[in-house]
């Protein structure tokens, strides 16, 4: 396998910090390539005689597969713990079971770790370690012979250092040994420029008892306080407006490219669901759900990127490290509006293969936050989440809560129907543009869902949409001629 030009040079300074240190830190843009070239430097540490065995840990049970597979196909070898097994690849849960067995290699063997999304592990000391940091601290931090730390967001959003993280004294800014940013992929033709397209209506109403206030754009809406975003991502006139100009963008993608896939990123597995029977039934398409209710979810994700299916539809099962290079249309409907899992959902669209078209689109509602974080998406590290904060903690946390509207925080897995304040939605779709030749739709109304609540949304303007013109990703006019050019010879 011939690796990038960033992975050689960043073997090279692993390689040479591992003389004067044993903790290497590394920044890369998720679809840049982390996992191939750290099992790589795996591989030459073992060849040059500096370790034993190599131990992984991931944040997914999916990611931890795919670790497992690549540092088998490197070495030739057993990565599942057996018997002649060089090594194995676990998620970050297992941190707290592994038994004795597995601690024991650390005192016998030389062994190399390699931790992938480290910005789940919090934790500079015990005091403000979290439940997955602690026994990175305690056990491995000292007792490893070598480590590499990988992430494409290398910050938490409650500002908890990072575990095996270095920081600036001064400015408590992280330390990173080696960066390789999104501009410098895209340059590089690692990766794919995002073009993300943004979902507004410009005449929507709340009414609430005798009164009625009128609002000319979602931003106006939210800024108000007066529908929670979550009722905007599950109603089912905005989730339509998406669903067609996504599903317009992958049907004119797999013209050229059939292979290429689409992601929808729903809110909770009641949401999932719901998009699926939309998408089936106001545009004929058929997607695969996985969510954390399915025991079989690995499978079905590795299922979906072998296949040539148009649509998968999930709730926190394909987000960071998810490798499935075909996607190249997101269709985001996900409640959770933070920064590091906005970035980490458009990674999932930007890893390069060799198909004539990479053209990478997210579809966003017109959502403030989302709105900056596609602005500062070219930032590595945004202003604002560089600092971190040294206190004690009370309590273990088992992982980064992920904070919604006001001071809710849940994790993905346990967002239910119930989580979301049901409130009665009348839809009046007066601009057509979701009919405009879409013979499917003949015989179908506008769609009006009904509830006994206090307040009525109606969404009775003109959906419009614009493209973000994203500074220092732009396409350039050579690219473009170059895309139409595929374009033409596809025909």
């Amino acid at each position: 396998m011939k690796l990038r030009d960033w992975q050689i040079e960043c073997i090279h300074s692993a390689i040479s910090q591992y003389k004067s240190s044993k903790h290497f830190f590394v920044l890369a843009t998720p679809g840049a390539g982390k996992t191939v070239m750290a099992t790589v430097l795996a591989k030459l540490l073992y060849e040059q005689g500096d370790i034993d065995l190599v131990i992984c840990f991931s944040p997914s049970s999916i990611v931890a597969h795919d670790f497992r597979e690549a540092l088998s196909e490197q070495f030739d070898a057993h990565f599942d713990g057996s018997i002649g097994a060089l090594g194995n690849s676990f998620t970050y849960q297992a941190l707290k079971t592994l038994d004795d067995k597995v601690w024991r290699l650390f005192e016998k063997y030389r062994v190399f770790v390699i931790f992938d999304e480290i910005h789940h592990c919090a934790g500079s000391s015990i005091k403000d370690a979290n439940a997955w940091g602690k026994p990175i601290i305690t056990m491995i931090k000292e007792k490893s012979t070598f480590t590499i730390a990988l992430s494409g967001t290398p910050w938490r959003s409650d500002s908890l250092p990072i575990a095996l993280a270095g920081y600036c004294n001064k400015s408590l800014k992280v330390k990173c040994d080696y960066i390789y940013g999104l501009k410098e992929a895209i340059a590089d033709n690692v990766c794919r420029i995002p073009q993300v397209v943004v979902l507004d209506n410009d005449k929507i109403a709340v009414i609430e008892g005798d009164e009625t206030r009128h609002f000319n754009s979602f931003t106006d809406l939210l800024s108000q306080s007066v529908i929670p975003y979550s009722d905007i991502v599950t109603n089912t006139s905005v989730i339509q407006q998406l669903l067609l100009h996504s599903s317009r963008k992958l049907k004119e993608l797999r013209r050229i490219n059939k292979k290429a896939g689409g992601l929808i990123v729903a809110s909770s597995i009641t949401h999932a669901w719901q998009i699926q029977r939309i998408l089936k039934q106001f545009f004929g398409e058929l997607a695969v759900v996985v969510t954390s209710d399915e025991c079989n979810g690995t499978d079905v994700i590795r299922s979906y990127r072998y296949s040539q299916k148009a649509w998968i539809i999930s709730v926190g099962m394909i987000s960071e490290g998810t490798n499935i290079p075909r996607l190249q249309v997101c269709c985001y409907l996900s409640n959770v509006k933070t920064e590091m899992n906005y970035r980490q959902v458009l990674g999932r669209i930007l890893r390069i293969t060799d198909a004539p078209n990479q053209q990478a689109f997210l579809f966003i509602p017109a959502e403030p936050k989302l709105t900056e974080y596609a602005f500062r998406v070219s930032q590595d590290i945004p202003d604002g989440l560089e600092k971190v904060k040294f206190a004690q903690m009370s309590e273990d946390f088992i992982t980064e809560a992920l904070v919604v509207d006001e001071n809710e925080k849940y994790t993905d897995h346990n967002i239910t129907a119930k989580n979301i304040k049901k409130q009665r939605v009348c839809i009046s779709d007066t601009s057509n543009e979701l009919y405009e030749n879409l013979d499917v739709f003949n015989d179908f109304p506008p769609y009006t869902e009904k509830f006994s609540t206090e307040k009525v949304m109606e969404i009775f303007g003109k959906f419009n949409y614009r493209e973000l013109e994203i500074d220092g990703l732009k396409i350039s006019e050579s690219s473009m001629k170059k895309i139409n050019q595929h374009s033409l010879e596809a025909f």
